[in-house]
């Protein structure tokens, strides 16, 4: 991550100051089995709590991966699953408004389970299968507030799954 401070000129003519968040891309996988989809828990530091939402996930070391093989990876690094199918769903920018972030869905089928192979960091996380209308729910009561996987899962739907 590098924050950097950029020299602006407003469209009134007056200089500014412009901070950005730069990122690498990102991948956010959506394993669904026909009825369940999978979701990975995990404590998230800025906010100071647990939370539930889709495996994803940036290249070690600011790799530059293929999008499709970043899915596959954080799919099985997080989870363990493998998937014979990646089906791209969109682009998601994370918060354009500071951050340069971009981030690929995709929707992953044809699950086998597996061993997690998960980074250091990610020592505390689960993982499990909740069905369509359960994951629903919970984004209804805030449960899942992540906004990727929110906006992940409306992709899905949008494509009639």
């Amino acid at each position: 991550m590098v924050l950097r401070e950029d020299d602006i000129r407003r469209p009134d003519g007056s200089p500014g100051i412009y901070a950005v968040v730069d990122k690498p891309t990102y991948a956010l996988v959506i394993p669904y089995d026909g009825t369940r989809l999978r979701l990975v828990e995990q404590f998230r530091y800025p906010v100071g709590a647990r939370r539930w939402e889709f495996p994803q996930g940036t290249a070690p070391d600011l790799a530059d991966l293929e999008p499709a093989a970043l899915a596959e990876r954080e799919l099985r690094e997080e989870t363990g699953l493998r998937a014979t199918s990646f089906e791209a769903l969109g682009q998601l920018d994370v918060a354009p408004g500071m951050s340069s972030q971009r981030g690929w869905v995709f929707l992953a089928t044809g699950i086998t389970e597996g061993r997690a192979d998960r980074e250091h960091e990610e020592q505390d996380m689960r993982s499990a299968w909740f069905p369509r209308e359960e994951v629903e729910q919970l984004m209804r009561d805030g449960v899942i507030a992540d906004a990727q996987s929110i906006a992940a899962y409306a992709l899905f739907l949008l494509r009639g799954r």
